[in-house]
């Protein structure tokens, strides 16, 4: 009896290679709609669906493989019980299934698709046809995406046109994956509540590269993107090394930052360790730049660099003399470009600030299992803040206070920054009192030969005690912006007034653990 393989593929890509091994190795096939009308096209024997299930394909197409006698085909044992059942039916046991589903993550991708065609995206029968097939792996083999294709022709040529078991049982696992990330897009498209946080809450991503090492070489690592993510939130590498872990971490940090700027204004930061340690903005990129490597030259060495503008050769020129790990911008003009590609291993990304979005969610792992929070995502106009001592903010000091509310919550807590109204001047991160963030702060300001007097500060939550802003006052600031909430915030307040400082809370905590 000949082998039977069963393909119902959306995605024809490699399916005429494929097809014609199997026919090579002995197998028919069957096949139904657009995929059997592709193979006939191609001159490869093929068997419509219906003449195996006797019974015409129905309801638009909705209905085609959902039939005992395709599912018996694939879910029988090969033992005596179950094969003389099939005898009896006249089944002949199907032994591969070739499915890709509809392409639902990509359809609704769309911004313009409606309910009614999201819905018609839903695949019945090729998660049912994979499911089947995957769950009787001893037998049969289960093939779900082009990229397996290649493996499974070098199978069946290897085994005298079968596969062998711990090939079909990693195709069953890699099915199963598949269908959790599938159903997973469609309960999130239907999810009236989509920003809430479900009862079953599932990961699910494409493997997009396989790093080369975590954030230590013994760890292992590799990249995923949402299937739904949609092509244009893609990074491009245009030059340099592969992307590593800790690259990637710094990079969507770096965009975190950069894009809470207005797009109009000129604006780069420059990240190391996941933390900014310099941010300006001018009124050209090149101007941004160097505002903020002038904030601590020192820790920009080997850091990642991010513009909200084109890199034109201006600023290709400005940042050529500097080590750099990335430089990541909307573009690059091409003289750029071959300027910066003389630097063999600088990576250049380009991204598509129209539909760069942070992440929806921020998760990190716990012994047996995971927190989940919605990220700090908030449109605040720091106009709105209460001014809680005597003296108001100047306009000036309006908007470099502005600027550092606008930084600060993407500094590792605590975090203290000193800034003027177009960059950081001073930035204390990532310590376990606000004093000690302080005095960083000011000593990176002093180290890098920048002038606090009359600066703004910003705190990403409240100071406890009122030496915090003693210190802050004898640095030379005169504005500050901090959510306030403390005990202790009268205290605070009135070393505010004795010092004629302005001071404004905001209600709205930004740590960042």
């Amino acid at each position: 009896m000949k082998r039977r393989a069963l393909i119902s593929v959306s995605d024809k890509t490699g399916v005429e290679t494929l097809a014609r091994a199997l026919i090579r190795h002995d197998y028919e096939i069957i096949s139904s709609g657009g995929t059997f009308r592709y193979l006939s096209e191609h001159a490869i024997p093929v068997i419509p669906v219906e003449d195996v299930t006797r019974f015409p394909e129905m309801l638009d197409g909705r209905v085609k493989t959902l039939h005992p006698r395709i599912h018996g085909a694939l879910l029988a044992r090969r033992e005596e019980s179950h094969l003389k059942q099939l005898k009896e039916q006249n089944i002949t046991p199907i032994d591969v299934v070739v499915v890709n589903l509809y392409p639902f993550e990509q359809a609704v991708s769309r911004s313009d698709i409606s309910e009614a065609e999201a819905v018609e995206e839903i695949d019945i029968g090729g998660p049912t046809l994979l499911r089947a097939a995957a769950k009787n792996f001893r037998w049969v083999t289960a093939l779900h995406s082009p990229r397996q294709y290649t493996a499974f022709i070098e199978q069946l040529d290897t085994n005298n046109g079968t596969t062998d078991g711990a090939f079909r049982q990693h195709c069953a696992v890699g099915v199963f994956r598949a269908l959790a990330r599938y159903n997973a897009a469609i309960a999130r498209f239907f999810d009236p509540e989509a920003e809430t946080l479900p009862e079953t809450f599932v990961l699910s991503g494409i493997k997009q590269q396989t790093l080369r090492y975590g954030e230590n070489p013994h760890q292992q690592a590799a990249w995923y993107r949402h299937a739904d993510a949609g092509a244009h939130g893609a990074l491009k590498q245009w030059h340099g090394k592969e992307l590593s872990f800790n690259n990637l971490l710094d990079i969507q940090s770096a965009l975190n930052t950069v894009n809470t700027f207005p797009a109009d204004t000129p604006a780069c930061v420059i990240v190391k360790h996941n933390n900014p340690c310099g941010v300006g903005t001018g009124a050209t990129a090149k101007e941004a730049q160097e505002r903020a490597r002038s904030t601590d030259p020192v820790s920009s060495f080997g850091g990642i660099i991010a513009v909200n503008q084109p890199v034109d050769m201006e600023l290709a020129e400005s940042i050529a003399p500097y080590f750099t790990e990335c430089i990541v911008a909307p573009a690059f003009h091409q003289d750029a470009r071959e300027r910066l590609q003389k630097k063999k291993n600088l990576r250049l990304l380009s991204y598509d600030p129209r539909h760069f979005t942070p992440p929806r969610w921020d998760v990190k792992s716990l012994s047996g299992g995971f927190l989940v929070q919605n990220s700090d995502i908030i449109e605040e106009d720091i106009r709105q803040a209460r001014v809680v001592t005597q003296r108001p903010p100047t306009e000036e000091e309006w908007r470099a206070l502005d600027f550092a509310w606008k930084v600060v919550r993407h500094v590792k807590s605590n975090a203290i920054i000193f800034t003027n109204q177009v960059q950081t001047l001073g930035i204390g991160a990532g310590q376990m009192s606000r004093v000690d963030a302080t005095e960083i702060a000011v000593k990176k300001a002093h180290n890098a030969g920048l002038n606090l007097k009359g600066s703004a500060v910003a705190s990403d939550a409240f100071f406890p005690f009122r030496d915090g802003v003693e210190a802050l006052i004898e640095a030379g600031a005169t504005a500050v912006i901090q959510p306030g909430g403390s005990i202790r915030d009268e205290e605070v307040i009135e070393a505010a007034d004795k010092a004629g400082i302005t001071m404004v809370f905001t209600g709205i905590r930004h740590f960042k653990h």
